[in-house]
């Protein structure tokens, strides 16, 4: 689910971009995307990936937090090369055609500058404000709302069958890519082999390089098309490569999923990210609230037990009911009393003790599979609350 240095804000343009998914994430380019760190420039999910992503988006790329100390190692010529005839031999055991191996994996060379990036996600570099500041600008609030109501019956045709709401199909696609308008041209392949490469992640992205091959393989793309951000996700959602066979659609019927230039492919493959996250229509995604202080110093006590696969997550609190939480001090933005409501929410701080708090429902898990980020996807769910569903 979770942009080829593009960043995600949707103002900042950087250069070859990434993304989350989502994660990416789940995913992202989005969370990828905001790598960048200044207003001036920009690039974005993963992803994850997903995006992404950061997955990350949309697959994106799983967030892990960069090692800040960790420096890039220098380029080993004869070990890449190793690594290469690994995975080429690799590759035709898993029944890709040499001749598609053979054209994928010829000339490929490493990207350094990815390296460096992927130590450098603005997911854990940026305050959870700057982060979302750079991205929920009224210019991009109306753009988003202007394109709803252009699209409104193919949003709705989306939201019947997949269950997710316009405004949240708008966000995710918003932050990815500005909408359609940024394009991701880094060549996946290089990019994914660089990643692959690097110990870091070394493991996910081999597994996210074999998905790539696997869609030459398939035909779903050719070789000189399949271009995407630095950390591997593709198109207007920025799925990473196994997003995009586990969760691309084709809503037109046309016989591609082409979420690279379809529209409508490109709302139905995230609301099919989304919904197979365990999306609930009849829910929103959660609010910002209060803490009392005497609740932040109780905090450690309701942590969350177990892991999800997903670090965002398991830095929440464990859910409970809203009328615990009230009685527990927690209230609305305002001040006001929490909805009495049937609804169980997690509590989330971006920033830490201090920073904002955001009691969150199931749905927030579900954009964080597209981007496993809490900058990513709580400005993805704040986006949606001012683009509306019109």
């Amino acid at each position: 689910m979770r942009l080829a240095v593009v960043l995600l804000g949707f103002g900042l343009v950087v250069a070859c971009g990434w993304r989350p998914s989502g994660q990416p994430r789940e995913g992202s380019a989005a969370a990828q995307s905001a790598a960048a760190a200044t207003p001036a420039t920009a690039e974005t999910p993963a992803a994850n990936p997903a995006v992404t992503a950061a997955a990350p988006s949309a697959g994106s790329t799983p967030a892990a937090p960069p090692d800040a100390t960790a420096a890039v190692a220098p380029f080993n010529r004869v070990e890449f090369e190793a690594f290469l005839t690994e995975v080429r031999s690799e590759a035709i055991q898993k029944g890709i055609k040499p001749d598609v191996v053979r054209t994928a994996l010829t000339g490929v060379e490493p990207i350094m500058r990815i390296i460096e990036r992927d130590r450098n996600q603005a997911e854990f570099k940026l305050s959870f404000a700057t982060y979302r500041d750079r991205v929920i600008t009224s210019t991009n609030v109306q753009r988003g709302q202007k394109l709803r109501d252009d699209h409104q019956a193919l949003l709705r045709q989306v939201a019947q069958r997949y269950g997710v709401q316009p405004r949240f199909v708008l966000a995710i696609w918003g932050i990815e890519t500005r909408y359609g308008a940024v394009k991701a041209d880094v060549p996946l392949v290089h990019s994914l082999a660089t990643l692959a490469f690097d110990r870091r992640r070394s493991s996910y992205f081999r597994n996210e390089l074999f998905a790539a091959l696997t869609m030459l393989d398939r035909g779903y793309i050719d070789f000189p098309t399949m271009k995407g951000s630095w950390a591997g996700a593709m198109g207007q959602p920025q799925f990473m490569p196994s997003s995009y066979l586990a969760y691309a659609e084709d809503f037109d019927g046309d016989g591609r999923r082409d979420i690279w230039n379809n529209t409508g492919d490109v709302f139905a493959s995230i609301g099919n990210y989304l919904a197979k996250h365990g999306w609930n229509t009849a829910q929103t995604w959660g609010r910002e609230v209060r803490v009392s202080s005497d609740l932040q110093k109780r905090l450690g006590e309701f942590a969350r037990e177990g892991r999800s696969g997903c670090r965002a997550i398991d830095q929440m609190t464990r859910d409970m009911t809203l009328e615990e939480w009230s009685r527990l001090g927690v209230r609305r933005a305002d001040g006001g009393e929490l909805p009495k409501a049937q609804q169980s929410g997690a509590l989330v701080q971006p920033d830490g003790p201090g920073g904002p708090s955001f009691l969150v429902y199931g749905n927030y898990r579900s954009v964080l599979r597209y981007n496993c980020a809490h900058h990513y996807a709580l400005t993805v769910s704040l986006l949606a609350d001012r683009l509306g569903d019109g």
